[in-house]
């Protein structure tokens, strides 16, 4: 089947892939919501189940989370072309009053839509199609759609580097770039610093209390000074809490530290300043809580195959692609430290993940879906 004949097919399957994305979308899904992961994965299995092809499911309980869940198809003695997502989503419960599913001329609007439930139904038409053509894909494919993604993969990673250590390729269906797929991800590191002072009366005595939010805001200044732009390093304090009352020194305060990174050296280079902070005021102690989180994504001769693999694939049926390198990361990263070839950001296009006017473009569905099958294929 020629690629034009395969979009073709999908675009008769346009509509039907519309009402299957609403579906999840309207499924709220906010990471730890225990109740709301399980009834989407429900969904999703019952999804997969519907397919007239042989396939193996496997759900795994996460503590605090919901379900984890496997797919397997195809299965033979060859390594597998690995399919990465999540079901988790950052809004809570009810979000969906302020950016309802809805479509508005070419977007298609809903909550979690771009980011990355529309790109499960991807997978899943990829399966169909196999199943309806009788098209055997070039390799067996194991679909892994966590549930904790977007909070860290704290239970996720485990089930995605098993994965990865069966897999020639690994294919991730977080949302593109402007279209664009992903051949490289910086690192994450996920930071608390802490610090813990003595209180006073801020009237009558605040000689005798040492105050942690002054303590916490001289070492802002001090995380800041580890930015390294040049090196596509960035340390960023994003949330910043303490204090009790507004006539009390504080005893007590906290700021959240986001850093990104381009090379383990760079890693290794933060983290360790940030372990390695004093207290300004002697009185004060500090105490470093965190991690780096995820390993980056380079841009490998490996990468670069499997992007102009899927450029030459695209051009076959008059599809554009193009890469882009980005600082947010992905379970993909797991995946690229331990050498498998990734080829990030294969979603749907659109915009506005994690933004109450999140979109995708219903005129890139059943391209995309061709893209997709025509890699596996």
């Amino acid at each position: 089947m020629s690629p034009n004949e395969i979009l073709k097919h999908f675009n008769g399957r346009r509509d039907a892939m519309i009402d299957a994305i609403r579906a999840l979308v309207d499924i709220e899904s906010p990471s730890g919501n225990i109740e709301q992961s399980v009834a989407m994965v429900d969904r999703i299995v019952e999804m997969f189940r519907e397919l007239p092809v042989d396939i193996e499911i496997e759900r795994y309980g996460a503590e605090e989370f919901g379900h984890h869940v496997i797919v397997r198809a195809f299965a033979s003695s060859e390594k597998c072309n690995l399919l990465l997502g999540h079901t988790d989503t950052v809004h809570p419960v009810g979000t969906c009053e302020k950016n309802p599913t809805r479509i508005e001329g070419d977007r298609f609007y809903g909550c979690g839509i771009f980011d990355m439930k529309a790109n499960i139904v991807l997978m899943v038409e990829a399966l169909r199609f196999f199943a309806d053509s009788g098209i055997t894909p070039s390799k067996p494919i194991n679909i892994l759609l966590s549930c904790d993604e977007e909070v860290g993969s704290k239970t996720g990673r485990e089930h995605v580097e098993r994965e990865a250590a069966n897999s020639g390729a690994c294919y991730v269906f977080e949302p593109s770039l402007d279209g664009k797929v992903k051949t490289g991800r910086k690192g994450t590191g996920m930071f608390r610093l802490i610090a813990h002072g003595i209180s006073a009366h801020a009237g009558l005595e605040p000689e005798k209390g040492a105050s942690a939010v002054l303590e916490i805001s001289r070492q802002i200044e001090r995380l800041h000074e580890l930015n390294n732009v040049d090196a596509g390093t960035t340390v960023n304090v994003t949330t910043v809490k303490g204090g009790t009352a507004t006539n009390v020194i504080p005893e007590y305060a906290e700021c959240d530290i986001d850093v990104r990174f381009t090379s383990a050296a760079e890693a290794r280079r933060v983290e360790e300043a940030i372990r390695s902070l004093t207290p300004i005021d002697s009185r004060v102690s500090l105490t470093v809580e965190g991690e780096i989180n995820r390993p980056p994504m380079e841009r490998s001769h490996s990468v670069v195959e499997l992007f102009e693999e899927a450029r030459d694939v695209a051009a076959s049926f008059g599809y554009e692609l193009d890469e882009a390198q980005v600082g947010g990361g992905s379970d993909g990263n797991f995946v690229a430290a331990l050498g498998v070839p990734v080829l990030d950001g294969l979603g749907i296009a659109g915009a506005g993940a994690h933004t109450l006017h999140e979109h995708i473009l219903i005129s890139d569905i059943a391209k995309r879906a061709t893209l997709v099958t025509l890699l596996l294929s």
